[in-house]
């Protein structure tokens, strides 16, 4: 890393802006979703995550699930989930998120997981019958996945595939010059071939950048063209936001009014969704990316 990006990584902390500022959630749909969470001690991305758009997904009838429990193999700069040796994968779970899918009534269900570079198949196993789970149990419910690399072990994609869902997700997270920092064992160009082998396999494919890192205009036009020359579907372009004072610190907060400029561009170029401002994160809305 050069004393430049070093410096752009480890400045101050900059104060929020206001237009970081999220309402409460309310609304008959959420407390009834936030009752049934308690009661039968649901658990969901959107708590844990602390997302700031929990009480209007929950309202719609949206929410993200975490599978292949809460450890995972990888040390992401970003990310706030703890590091180490997971425990063993539950064969089990699948019917436990189907049936909390099922509980919480959710029509459209994000399932995402830590990555399981412990696993010979990566834990795509249990990923793809956690969708036939869901399926089996609830099938009116649509689903997105929001997948790992599976460390560029194309096999273990390819069980993704077989098991189609509505939405494969994958996010490239930065900018090419940052991946190194931000993503630690991932590989920027690994992560694109993910989406084209998706994409090629028949998949409604989705992608996710976080703004804020120390990126230049000009590398997030160019991380734009290359999630285009994939032939992604769905864009989202989100402000990044600290987890904790041991995660990379935020290098700048980016305008509403630039997010909307990049959702132009980023139109333009054919992505069929973009969803760009500062609350935007890889679940938001994501019940009408089904187009």
């Amino acid at each position: 890393m050069s004393e430049t990006e070093n410096t752009s990584l480890v400045q101050q902390r900059i104060p929020k802006p206001k237009w970081l500022r999220v309402k409460l959630p309310t609304g008959e749909n959420y407390r009834k979703v936030r009752g049934l969470v308690d009661q039968h001690q649901l658990h969901t991305i959107c708590e844990s995550g602390n997302c700031p758009n929990m009480g209007e997904c929950w309202g719609e009838g949206t929410a993200t699930f975490m599978i292949l429990g809460n450890i995972c193999t990888r040390s992401c700069g970003f990310c706030a989930v703890a590091t180490g040796k997971p425990l063993e994968a539950d064969p089990f779970e699948p019917a436990r998120v189907a049936k909390s899918i099922q509980l919480m009534g959710v029509k459209h269900a994000v399932i995402t997981s830590v990555d399981r570079d412990d696993l010979p198949d990566g834990g795509s196993t249990i990923w793809a019958e956690t969708v036939k789970a869901v399926r089996r149990i609830s099938p009116g419910t649509t689903m997105e996945t929001l997948i790992p690399d599976f460390a560029g072990k194309w096999e273990n994609l390819q069980r993704i595939i077989d098991a189609a869902p509505e939405i494969v997700s994958h996010n490239l997270e930065t900018v090419r010059r940052l991946t190194k920092q931000v993503r630690i064992q991932a590989k920027y160009d690994r992560s694109l071939e993910v989406l084209l082998r998706l994409k090629n396999g028949g998949m409604r494919t989705k992608s996710g950048v976080m703004l804020g890192l120390g990126e230049t205009e000009e590398e997030v036009l160019e991380t734009i063209d290359d999630l285009a020359s994939v032939k992604v579907d769905i864009l989202t372009l989100g402000q990044y936001l600290q987890p904790t004072p041991k995660h990379l610190p935020v290098a700048g907060f980016i305008t509403p009014e630039k997010f909307a400029e990049y959702r132009e561009v980023a139109l333009s170029k054919g992505f069929r969704y973009v969803e760009s401002g500062p609350l935007v994160r890889s679940s938001y809305h994501a019940e009408k990316h089904l187009f």
